[in-house]
């Protein structure tokens, strides 16, 4: 069963993608890319990690197509692909919208019901303070 799902996710891009950015550290590596390239060693300056453990993070970014790394003379720039970002933007944003029709209709439901009696109902006697009398 579990090799089933992993199955699944290695064969759906959307789950590849959010699986790769289940980890906080390839988040922050994808949002430093979002500012433009930079090397493996540019990414892993912020870390307390091997360059290995961030080079295994940019291979899970990679196979979720998310990052690609090119040459140019001596430097291996990795570079952001955000075009993997626009199919989760639109998975998103497709349930974000039918959320909101349905606050929509809610809030339809709540304009149409009768507004609630504004007068508030009498305390119970035991709750109401006692008045002493004068010779009390």
């Amino acid at each position: 069963m579990v090799e089933e799902a992993a199955s699944r996710v290695e064969d759906d891009p959307l789950s590849r993608v959010f699986a790769a950015l289940a980890d906080p550290t390839r988040r922050d590596m994808v949002a430093r890319l979002a500012s433009g390239d930079a090397t493996v060693n540019e990414l892993a300056a912020p870390y307390d990690v091997s360059l290995q453990a961030v080079s295994k993070h940019l291979r899970v970014l990679e196979n979720a197509h998310l990052v690609t790394r090119s040459r140019e003379a001596q430097r291996r720039p990795v570079h952001l692909e955000a075009k993997v970002l626009d199919l989760m933007t639109a998975w998103i944003e497709r349930y974000r919208r039918e959320a909101e029709e349905r606050y929509q209709r809610l809030d339809e439901l709540l304009r149409s019901m009768p507004d609630a009696d504004p007068t508030p109902s009498p305390r119970p006697e035991q709750d109401q303070p006692k008045e002493q009398g004068a010779g009390s």
